[in-house]
């Protein structure tokens, strides 16, 4: 046996012996140490909470909505002072738009104006007296009432249509003997024809009376007509719903004149409002609002003046105001009838101007808006907190710039207003002490002499109404001597004497 290759068990090959063999460690007697842990994990941020998101969004949305009213009260400002030329692209000062010069490629500053108007025919039908009888016209005759003998619904639909209404017309018989003398002997006229292809002034043909005693009445629209309400008798606050014709007129942004809503489409106004304010694009209607604001206007299409009208004198001062689309009719938003002709109002019956009016007097002689004033002479404007919008819920945190911008500027009520007043008589207002021969046909006169209330709680354009049945437009707030002045009333555009031209406005652009 070879000693020399023999290994025990207990030695170990060389080959296999680590290089680098780790030394090893006696236990030490003693206290034991406690082993040592690895370093704790990073721990995991918590989710953010409700309270902190609605925070975020919270202040996002007041960032946006001050960027977004900034911008909007930038462009006012840009569109107040200047119109830009898209096919140019450039800017020209306002007030070389609409001035009959093309100062823009294509001439598209002078597309979209203020136009006028002149009529020179007879519109062919109307309604008269208080009974609304129903009247068509000839050269030959003249005015004829209509008898209710051969008269269909068909024949109620087409004179309607003609008035510019299409909304639930209605017929009804008039006892001749319970017309005004000037109509009860006629002329008359009778239908001959159907009128589903011919206009209804041409169905007719004259005729000495007639046989059944009675005329034709017609009601062409739900006009007038007031939502239920529970309001104050004689006080001075009041609400859309209370008159809700009542209508803003603003221009850039800025309620300007008021203005009455004659179809869901029609609204009229003063002529004077428009004055060196011809651009179509820089109007807007704001309907169906008690407390002011600039929020939810109608855009505008065409505006028409009177092509008669005298700025000088304030003659033949009305416009009618066509909206792009027609409005959605509600309790707080609805047309005001039409007096019918020689209505025969007398002096002293109870008429109403409503508006916002402006808070104080503006130098002497006005057509412009007007501030409120009352019979003890204090100011008819309430206190207007900001809690008063926010429980009116018609401002929020991003249109509260838009209520800061009004409040500071001291100019316009912020809440619709109304007056009661009484008719003066033409000859009264016309007298040397009154407005001598300032006054014309087209105009009347309403308000106390001795300088109680007058037009001064109304906005100019905005409307003066009479109660019979249902509300008529009487009166389009004009003109005036100062505010609620001594033998100084408030003078308004005569609605009896512009029928015809109204008439004829909406005939000829439906």
């Amino acid at each position: 046996m070879n000693h020399s290759t023999m290994r025990t068990d207990n030695q170990v090959d060389e080959s296999n012996r680590p290089l680098n063999p780790p030394k090893q460690v006696s236990a030490r007697p003693g206290r034991h140490r406690k082993p040592m842990t690895a370093t704790k994990a990073q721990t995991k941020k918590s989710p953010p909470t409700k309270k902190s998101i609605l925070l975020t969004v919270l202040v996002v949305l007041v960032v946006l909505g001050i960027l977004v009213t900034c911008g909007y009260f930038i462009k006012l400002l840009i569109d107040s002072k200047y119109f830009f030329c898209y096919r140019s692209v450039k800017f020209i000062p306002l007030d070389e738009a609409c001035n009959g010069k093309a100062d823009c490629s294509g001439g598209e500053d002078e597309l979209s104006c203020v136009t006028n108007l002149t009529v020179s025919t007879i519109f062919p039908v109307r309604l008269v007296s208080e009974s609304n009888v129903f009247q068509v016209y000839s050269a030959g005759t003249g005015w004829r009432s209509v008898c209710s003998e051969g008269w269909t619904q068909q024949h109620t639909l087409k004179a309607c249509q003609k008035l510019g209404y299409t909304n639930k017309p209605k017929s009804s018989n008039t006892s001749v003997l319970s017309l005004p003398s000037s109509l009860k002997t006629g002329p008359f006229a009778i239908v001959t024809s159907s009128a589903v292809t011919t206009p209804i002034n041409q169905t007719v043909a004259d005729t000495p009376g007639c046989s059944s005693g009675t005329v034709v009445s017609l009601s062409c629209s739900e006009c007038g007509e007031r939502g239920p309400t529970d309001r104050i008798v004689g006080g001075t606050d009041t609400t859309i719903e209370d008159w809700p014709w009542q209508v803003s007129l603003q221009l850039n942004g800025q309620h300007t004149c008021g203005g009455t809503l004659l179809s869901p489409r029609w609204v009229v106004t003063a002529a004077h409002c428009f004055s060196g304010k011809k651009l179509l694009s820089r109007w807007s209607v704001v309907s169906g609002i008690t407390y002011m604001t600039v929020l939810g206007g109608s855009s505008v299409d065409m505006v028409i003046v009177n092509g008669k009208y005298d700025a000088a004198r304030n003659d033949f001062d009305m416009a009618m105001m066509r909206l792009t689309t027609p409005v959605s009719l509600a309790d707080y938003r609805r047309p005001v009838c039409l007096p019918p002709k020689n209505l025969g109002l007398k002096a002293g019956a109870s008429l109403t101007v409503t508006g916002w009016g402006y808070l104080e007097e503006k130098g002497e002689h006005r057509p412009r808006p007007f501030f409120l004033s009352s019979l003890s002479g204090r100011q008819f404007i309430p206190p207007v907190s900001f809690e008063m919008f926010i429980r009116a819920g018609v401002i929020s945190v991003s249109s509260f710039p838009l209520l800061i911008f009004y409040l500071v500027s001291g100019k316009v009520s912020t809440i619709l207003q109304k007056a009661n007043i009484p008719l003066i008589g033409q000859d009264q207002c016309s007298s040397p002490i009154v407005y001598a021969d300032s006054i014309t046909p087209r105009m009347l006169c309403a308000g106390y002499l001795e300088g109680k209330v007058d037009a001064c709680q109304g906005d100019s354009g905005g409307p003066l109404v009479y109660q019979s049945e249902r509300w008529m437009l009487v009166g389009v707030v004009s003109w005036g001597i100062g505010c609620a002045r001594q033998n100084l009333p408030g003078v308004y555009c005569n609605v009896d004497e512009m029928l015809n031209w109204i008439y004829n406005v909406m005939d000829e652009n439906p």
